[in-house]
């Protein structure tokens, strides 16, 4: 078992198992903040039994624990990859052989994402606090503060920058992970639709809501 953790195909599967559980996460929170689209009552009111459940703080030391475990277990393998190259390749592979921009890049997508998560939890989570009462129970009008920050076209092109950064890093994830369990033998095509269409939708779905408040939103 303790070879199987320090293994590179043991590390690598937990690296995708840690990958699974974020890009799940990100599929959900992505639809239940699709609600903005909606009305200002129903996003608030989601949030307000969101963060009020007492559950809220198991699940969130459950994402920050799966979060660790893929950055670490990424950097052992980065480093040992990095370590192993001692002299640079005579020739370069080519074609299907070739690592793609996206699977280069891997290490610089994810510490852009990394920075762009504490960013983003400063700025909505630990942000500034309005509230709005609904049938009498007071709670935090979190649509008003998404407003007020997706109103800033300087947030907007960050934000989509990085969202562009999350599409590389789930298409690619998300097409690795049958490669990482020897799911191989699934047609090439299928693995790459699999992680075009995943990221795809998620990332769509993000950029949705930007674009609705800057340029639709009427309030």
């Amino acid at each position: 078992m303790k070879n199987y953790f320090t293994s590179t195909v043991g590390r690598k599967q937990l690296v995708a198992v840690g990958g699974l559980g974020l890009a799940l996460f990100l599929f959900t929170h992505m639809a239940a903040n699709m609600l903005i689209l909606f009305s200002p009552k129903a996003y608030n009111i989601y949030s307000h039994k969101l963060i009020t459940n007492p559950l809220i703080y198991i699940a969130e030391l459950g994402l920050l624990g799966l979060l660790f475990l893929h950055m670490m277990l990424t950097m052992a393998l980065v480093f040992r990859n990095w370590g192993a190259r001692k002299k640079a390749y005579a020739i370069r592979p080519k074609g299907k052989a070739a690592a793609t921009l996206s699977s280069r890049t891997m290490w610089f997508q994810g510490s852009v994402i990394l920075l762009f998560l504490i960013s983003h939890l400063l700025t909505f989570k630990f942000g500034e606090y309005y509230s709005v009462t609904y049938d009498g129970v007071e709670m935090r009008d979190l649509h008003r503060l998404v407003v007020e920050v997706f109103q800033n076209p300087a947030y907007v092109v960050g934000y989509m920058f990085c969202l562009v950064l999350l599409y590389g890093h789930l298409k690619h994830g998300v097409s690795s992970l049958f490669q990482s369990f020897g799911l191989s033998n699934v047609h090439e095509k299928v693995i790459s639709a699999v992680g075009w269409i995943y990221g795809l939708v998620v990332v769509g779905g993000f950029i949705s809501q930007p674009i609705y408040v800057y340029f639709f939103y009427k309030g």
